[in-house]
């Protein structure tokens, strides 16, 4: 039996086909559900492995990337996704969806410590493509020190912090930084274009102390191959193969038990 994907669709998203069919290359079974018809049916959460959140725009930003979803998910759905957390369920946003998993306060999960997603430093609408440097956080799904090439496009992508030196620190300490900006050399950075948002920390991501709540701002569902890459997988983006190593990774516990 195949690991179970439950994806979430609401009003503006509109990168759950990618989404989806990135789950479903690195070996899930994916299905996909409307936020109304889940608030009906909560339950419907535990019949999954992990619960996903695509990006897109919902209900077009109007309070802030995320709000409205990150209310619906915090008041309707908050304690069928914390059961199927403590069940060893896998909770992941991407974009949009990871705004949402801040403002609902799932991430970054470390008590004391405030953190939200805001507009770029450039105040635009950000699309290109970067690197994130793989850190210790995410260890055990990819490897530490690695480079991820993702797409980037957003908006409100800047993680900020209620105190940013104490509360960096504080994130550092727990593990729970998942990926960082990087330069073409894999150092991580917060300049521009390389951090396309000005991010504290230089941080694209957060996981929660379990390693099974994650989140990220940029697309790795847009690099599914090397006719994926900028380059067309010449060497300068990596190879292609990156993008589902890290679907693969997330899937990695539920495959494993699919397979006994």
């Amino acid at each position: 039996m195949k690991p179970r994907v439950l994806q979430l669709f609401a009003a503006g998203v509109n990168c759950d086909r990618e989404l989806s069919h990135a789950f479903a290359l690195a070996g899930a079974e994916v299905e996909q559900i409307h936020v109304r018809e889940l608030m009906r049916r909560p339950e419907r959460i535990r019949d999954c492995d992990l619960f996903s959140v695509p990006g897109g725009f919902t209900y077009g930003d109007d309070l802030g990337a995320g709000t409205i979803l990150g209310t619906e998910i915090e008041c309707f759905l908050g304690e069928e996704l914390r059961g199927l957390h403590q069940r060893g369920g896998t909770i992941f946003g991407v974009c949009n969806g990871f705004q949402a998993l801040v403002k609902c306060g799932l991430l970054p999960g470390l008590e004391g410590v405030r953190a939200s997603l805001t507009w770029n430093r450039t105040h635009r609408f950000e699309c290109r493509w970067v690197r994130l440097r793989v850190e210790a956080g995410l260890g055990h799904v990819l490897p530490a020190g690695s480079i991820l090439p993702a797409a980037a496009a957003h908006a409100e992508g800047r993680l900020v912090l209620g105190s940013p030196a104490r509360d960096l620190a504080l994130l550092e300490q727990a593990g729970l930084v998942a990926f960082r900006y990087a330069d073409a050399a894999g150092a991580a950075t917060s300049e521009y274009p390389a951090c396309p948002n000005g991010s504290e920390g230089a941080i694209a991501g957060l996981v929660d102390a379990s390693g099974r709540i994650l989140g990220l701002m940029p697309h790795p569902e847009r690099n599914l191959g090397p006719g994926s890459l900028p380059d067309r997988g010449a060497g300068a983006w990596g190879d292609g193969s990156e993008g589902i190593a890290f679907f693969r990774g997330m899937l990695a516990p539920y495959l494993a038990a699919s397979a006994v």
